[in-house]
């Protein structure tokens, strides 16, 4: 795919999140620097203000969008037409549905670029609780998530699977008053690895999927020993399946199974749905579904199990 001519750069976040201070002290650095116009779409004011004359010595302009209603692929065209910009930088509404906006018919030439969303860590598990919907259309599929004025670390791994679950791809950056924290999550999980098997839980499976993704040095040749379902896709050769769980990644009503590959001459005996137990080693090999390199089990035990009535969690 061929990349378009106009980058639409989607800036995400409730109200008071850091949305305007993060791209006020981006629009002016060096490196984001284009020969053409970059046009502000601003959807939401909070305590934070642009300084629009300065902004225009970085070619940048602004335009207020009053209301969601407003932001129609007519306004849009509209202001295409009018300031020709080379690139778009949308700070969007913390209140709108970030999958409206990526519903439109953006004009010719123009093309989302990046999503990226902060998050104020100090107000999130409220706004997780109450407003778990917008938060999901958030983070899904965003290049980047950084969560600011981080004053309490316990609760960050759980934040952080809580994006990763919806965004596997998703960088995610915690930042206090001193800037990045680093280095807070290489040993945060409740499973003995030195283990010759290591045994997943089952309330521990949502941290497992996870780390099992994001840390594959620490996990490549070790057996995992889980209980699952069974999936198995009709376009799937006879010896795969995936054993996984269900996850609420948004409300009951939202949710994913979760669950990576698993090679096994008793796959074909397996059926759709059923509850299994199974030891398996892992490795790793780069494949389409999971974009780059991901973990293929290879079962060395399946029995038959209890079902696990309970959701995957993570937060």
């Amino acid at each position: 795919m061929s990349q378009p001519d106009v980058l639409v750069y989607l800036m995400t976040g409730f109200l008071d999140s850091g949305k305007t201070q993060f791209l006020d002290f981006t629009l002016k650095q060096d490196y984001f620097q284009v020969d053409g116009t970059t046009l502000l779409l601003l959807c939401e004011e909070g305590e934070e203000e642009y300084d629009a004359e300065e902004l225009k010595k970085f070619n940048v302009i602004i335009e207020t969008v009053e209301s969601q209603e407003e932001l129609t692929e007519e306004y849009l065209l509209e202001l295409d037409i009018k300031y020709r910009p080379e690139r778009v930088v949308v700070e969007y509404n913390g209140m709108w549905k970030v999958s409206d906006f990526e519903k439109l018919t953006l004009p010719t030439g123009w093309g989302i670029e990046q999503k990226l969303t902060t998050v104020d860590a100090s107000t999130f598990q409220m706004y997780l609780t109450n407003l778990k919907p917008l938060f999901v259309e958030m983070v899904r599929g965003a290049e980047m998530v950084l969560f600011n004025r981080c004053t309490d670390l316990k609760p960050l791994a759980g934040y952080r699977r809580s994006v990763k679950v919806v965004s596997p791809q998703a960088e995610v950056i915690f930042e206090d008053e001193e800037g990045e924290i680093e280095n807070i999550f290489q040993d945060d999980v409740p499973y003995d690895m030195s283990a010759p098997v290591i045994r997943i839980r089952p309330e521990d499976y949502g941290i497992w999927y996870v780390d099992v993704m994001e840390n594959q040095e620490k996990y490549r040749g070790k057996v995992v020993e889980y209980t699952a379902r069974v999936l198995k896709p009709k376009s799937f050769p006879s010896k795969l399946f995936f054993p996984g769980r269900m996850a609420m990644t948004c409300c009951a009503d939202d949710t994913t199974f979760l669950g990576y590959i698993c090679k096994s001459a008793y796959a074909p005996k397996l059926k759709v749905g059923q509850w299994v137990t199974i030891r398996a080693k892992i490795r790793y090999e780069n494949l389409a579904m999971y974009h780059g390199s991901g973990p293929v089990l290879e079962a060395e035990f399946i029995e038959e199990a209890e079902p696990i009535q309970e959701l995957v969690y993570f937060n």
